[in-house]
């Protein structure tokens, strides 16, 4: 009776479909389309025996406060808070804040099998405006926060920053503000500074803060389509397959964490490439990046594609 049960049972599973054979633990994308489009799943499953995807590293999220009561952010996902409005340890949403609560889900969350780009960094959460619809009047208060990034980031082990604050205006070039020396020391220290281009189809100017200089700006392409969208201008550095800059922003912010590891774990010499590493990144991310022509703006950029940069870098 053995003898001919085991052929049957075998002859079942070999019927039985891969997935099911071969069933890995739950493992879903914090945003799948955008994602799978910018090379972040195909660098997750080609270098999970390689890279900790974040482990180590702390991404400053600078925005409108957060609701520190939300699951995603139990646990020692959150290293250090910060509110460098009030000055004090606790960076809940005052006023009419509401932004900074889920701008870490595409970046940084490990919760409940949904992962996001660099799902095992932990948290840097500083209150640093109230309202991420912000006006240059909140340099101010954003100046306070890059400062307390800078004297705090060797502490922390802060390589990132998420800048999430947008002004909603099409500023075709800088805009001098209290911010400029903060992001000029975070530049020369290394640390990775993005914000958001913004959402309104400009194509003439961009948000501040991302148009000013030493922080890179980051506009979107349609998902699953190399088409860019929303605001962009000269002076973008990345498109980044997303609905609004924001979340393409937060994508990029996970991704520069990622590359960081694999330049560090292959030996990569970045100093070819640009004086510092935060450049040396995007100057990565830009070469292996798909090129998008865009003929509102009279413009080519290009769009990330992690597998692409971390081929890059390990190769070398």
């Amino acid at each position: 009776m053995k003898h001919f049960l085991l052929p049957a049972i075998v002859l079942v599973w070999m019927q039985l479909p891969a997935s099911l054979i071969c069933a890995e633990p739950e493992f879903e994308p914090a945003q799948p389309a955008e994602f799978e489009h910018a090379g972040i799943i195909r660098a997750w499953k080609t270098y999970a025996d390689v890279l900790s995807f974040g482990k180590g590293q702390t991404l400053a999220l600078l925005d409108d406060g957060c609701t520190m009561s939300r699951p995603e952010w139990q646990g020692d996902k959150v290293k250090v808070a910060y509110d460098a409005m009030d000055g004090d340890n606790d960076p809940k949403h005052e006023g009419k804040g509401y932004h900074g609560s889920a701008i870490g889900i595409p970046s940084s969350v490990n919760h409940a099998g949904k992962h996001g780009v660099a799902f095992n960094n932990q948290l840097a959460i500083v209150r640093s405006l109230e309202c991420c619809h912000c006006k240059i009047s909140d340099s101010a208060s954003l100046a306070r926060a890059l400062q307390w990034v800078i004297d705090h980031h060797a502490e922390h082990h802060i390589t990132t920053v998420n800048l999430a604050p947008v002004d909603d205006k099409e500023h075709a070039g800088p805009v001098p503000t209290e911010i400029d020396a903060e992001l000029a020391t975070l530049r020369e220290l290394g640390i990775w500074v993005s914000a958001p281009a913004g959402n309104h189809g400009f194509t003439k100017g961009i948000s501040w803060p991302a148009s000013q200089p030493n922080c890179f700006a980051i506009g979107a392409v349609m998902p699953g389509k190399d088409i860019a969208t929303l605001d962009r201008h000269a002076k973008l550095d990345l498109l980044v397959p997303a609905k609004a800059t924001s979340s393409s922003n937060a994508i990029v912010c996970g991704a520069a964490m990622i590359l960081r590891e694999a330049i560090e774990k292959s030996g990569y010499n970045w100093k070819t490439e640009a004086p510092n590493i935060a450049e040396a990144m995007m100057i990565i991310f830009q070469k292996t990046g798909k090129p998008v022509k865009d003929t509102p703006t009279k413009q080519t950029y290009r769009r990330l594609d992690l597998m692409a940069a971390l081929s890059h870098v390990m190769k070398k």
